[in-house]
């Protein structure tokens, strides 16, 4: 095993201080795939993960209140693509779904959030989550993933689903089809998942898509509220869509084949979105 780098140690320092022993001892547990510097072939750092779940953890318990909902759908080995709607302006959605599979998982997995090709560019930010597991969104990261038995987090709307206006909230983009192409080629079942809380944690007064250039993003929004409000966040995962077991890897190269599995994966996650709007009892509960 490689020696701890400088920032290893003291994202574990930091870890140690924010969560509990025993949290830390299951995470010894984790799959980890050493290129020989602490660090796998994206960058993610074991060490780098307890400390973003360290970091999180007071908003997905305390402040968003995470409320999980068929967690044992996640598949505890083996490729898999999680694929979600994606909400609120701000990607907090993709944060707390990465915190709720380390804590749902036992070993403990590490979701690989597959991000918009601007994100990884982002200073600190970047760096960030690709210790946490982040990874850009090209076609040879997912390959690499998947076929090293890896678990994704797709939101197949894009950023499209997060610069809705609040009058649409919870009504889905288009989702784009490359996560149904790649779990068919690559033989990973897809796990829908509904995220109900994110459309109402930071209306928008409007979209500035002026600000956005020097970003490099496609718009800011420009809030109603200085923060994201306390909403209580519903994750809702659906039973697995075997595309594995229905389909052979070359009919991916049928777009019927991936058009037919995209549109069932939709279908899903309205219906797991539909099932949290009607049960839950508010907003903010």
């Amino acid at each position: 095993m490689a020696a701890p780098t400088p920032t290893s140690s003291l994202a574990r320092l930091i870890a140690s201080l924010g969560l509990p022993a025993a949290e830390l001892e299951r995470l010894g547990a984790l799959h980890f795939r050493d290129a020989g510097h602490g660090f796998d072939p994206f960058g993610l750092s074991p060490d780098h993960v307890a400390l973003g779940e360290s970091v999180v953890l007071p908003l997905y318990e305390r402040y968003f209140r995470v409320r999980s909902v068929g967690a044992h759908h996640i598949p505890r080995s083996g490729p898999a693509v999680i694929a979600a709607n994606h909400s609120g302006n701000v990607p907090v959605d993709g944060m707390l779904i990465w915190t709720d599979v380390l804590r749902q998982t036992n070993p403990p997995r590490v979701v690989r959030p597959i991000a918009d090709h601007f994100v990884p560019a982002l200073p600190f930010i970047g760096t960030f989550f690709a210790r946490g597991g982040m990874v850009g969104g090209s076609r040879g990261n997912a390959q690499t993933l998947l076929e090293a038995g890896e678990l994704l987090l797709i939101f197949p709307e894009g950023t499209p689903g997060i610069l809705k206006p609040f009058r649409e909230r919870y009504q889905l983009r288009r989702f784009r089809e490359g996560h149904a192409e790649m779990a068919i080629r690559h033989g990973a079942p897809i796990v829908p998942v509904g995220v109900v809380g994110g459309e109402e944690q930071l209306p928008a007064l409007f979209l500035s898509r002026r600000l956005g250039k020097p970003f490099g993003v496609p718009a800011v929004p420009i809030p109603a509220v200085p923060l994201p409000l306390p909403v209580r966040y519903h994750l809702y995962y659906g039973e697995p869509i075997p595309v594995h077991e229905r389909y052979r890897p070359e009919e991916a190269d049928d777009p019927a084949v991936v058009r037919a599995v995209c549109a069932e994966v939709q279908a899903a996650v309205h219906a797991l979105i539909q099932r949290g709007l009607r049960e839950r009892p508010g907003v903010f509960s």
